[in-house]
């Protein structure tokens, strides 16, 4: 018998075999009216009906009617660990100032770098579950999160430490991604911290298992295509799979580089070329769209989710939660921006955020849609459907939220 039933559900499973494309897209695999019955942390069964059958006297039912019920959001692009904040550089923004020329100022990553450093780990750990309490709030169930802020080998190994040690309902998939910048005791040594990071630092992250992927900041005034390759290839060959952050600001042919190396997914993409677009379709590449990050930055434009769909590529959305560039927890609030600033409808919308998500980070077959044989991370959300949810916004619509078959979000308030 289940341990926990769903019904008078309205169902968004998301359900797919692979990653979503074109007018599979819009097509969220609606159960008007059904349930779902959860045992021992994975999806017993889901359909029309009550699920009466499954039922004893031990089984919570929860009544979802008039609200509706989809997967738990995968968030696969995060700076979560990280120490410091940057409110500081809204007046910069404001007037105009490119992220490129705060970095070079000090500021951007760098100034984030030197928080970090001196942060310990503890205090690492406590400032991430704050984020990851949010996170859970807000409806997020599994989330990708980069290290980035160290940038030498003992505050990176640090912070990769402080995601492997991490005790949440909330699931971390670790990347590695020491090439975020050039850290500015090798500002004059770009080779050095190259070899830093491809001979000691990444054989040791793969050796001791602290990452899962490896990431490089492939733009203009950070690494050059030629270098970010060489490093993400030294990852691939230990054993680590490719991210890339590709064309954020300008067209410098990462997206082309993803397609070429294989990578799982290519990160950003605002100034992607077609070529480059053309290029991730043929390679399998995922594109991880982030339009918090052109909003915040002002940018005035949006990577090309519309065309990216409209060519066959499985489009995912994401945070960037970091603590300059998109300083937001909430992929509730992303998708408004998706969708009003990309132009994605809200099926689109929801399962960039659920079941393509989950392939960007390589968990599609155990997260991101509400299926027999899955985990349970299930939300329950106060809105009676999709469009709701993106129509009435700057508001949490989460009601509960079920992870790995455990109630931890209840009427809105955490109770794990």
């Amino acid at each position: 018998m289940a341990d926990i039933i769903i019904k008078n559900a309205r169902i968004l499973t998301c359900k797919s075999n692979g990653p979503k494309i074109k007018e599979h897209m819009q097509d969220l695999g609606i159960i008007e009216r059904g349930f779902i019955a959860v045992e021992n942390g994975i999806i017993q069964e889901v359909g029309e009906g009550d699920g009466e059958e499954f039922c004893d006297r031990h089984t919570e039912i929860i009544d979802a009617e008039y609200k509706t019920v989809l997967p738990g959001f995968v968030d696969p692009h995060t700076h979560l660990v990280h120490y410091g904040s940057r409110e500081n550089e809204i007046e910069l923004k404001l007037k105009g100032v490119p992220y490129i020329e705060i970095l070079k100022m000090g500021g951007g990553i760098l100034s984030t770098v030197r928080a970090t450093r001196a942060a310990s780990y503890d205090q690492l750990m406590k400032k991430m579950i704050r984020s990851l309490d949010i996170m859970l709030l807000w409806g997020t169930t599994t989330v990708e999160a980069k290290s980035g802020y160290g940038l030498n080998f003992v505050d990176e190994v640090k912070c990769l430490e402080v995601l492997r040690d991490c005790t949440h309902p909330v699931e971390i998939i670790r990347t590695y991604m020491g090439a975020h910048a050039v850290p500015e005791e090798y500002k004059d040594n770009r080779e050095g911290y190259i070899n830093l990071m491809t001979e000691r630092i990444i054989p040791y992250v793969a050796e001791k298992e602290l990452a899962e992927f490896i990431d490089c900041f492939c733009e203009e005034g950070v690494f050059s295509v030629e270098e970010s390759e060489r490093i993400l290839l030294k990852g691939k060959e230990h054993g680590l799979k490719i991210k890339i952050h590709a064309d954020e600001i300008e067209p410098m042919g990462g997206a082309e580089l993803a397609g070429r190396i294989g990578a799982v997914s290519a990160e950003h993409l605002i100034a992607a070329s077609d070529e480059g677009i053309e290029a991730m379709k043929e390679g399998g590449v995922i594109p991880v769209l982030l339009p918090g990050t052109s909003f915040y930055l002002r940018l005035g434009k949006y990577a090309r989710g519309r065309k990216m769909i409209d060519m066959g590529l499985p489009v995912a959305l994401a945070t960037d939660y970091n603590p300059g560039t998109c300083p937001t927890e909430s992929l509730q609030g992303i998708m408004v921006f998706a969708s009003m600033g990309m132009g994605l409808t809200p099926q689109e919308v929801i399962n960039a955020m659920t079941i393509n998500s989950a392939y960007a980070i390589d968990r599609g077959d155990k997260v991101g849609s509400i299926e027999k044989g899955k985990n349970a991370d299930i939300l329950i959300m106060d809105a009676p459907n999709e469009n709701y949810i993106i129509y009435h916004f700057g508001i949490n619509h989460v009601n509960t939220v079920i992870k790995n078959g455990k109630i931890v979000v209840k009427e809105g308030r955490l109770c794990y």
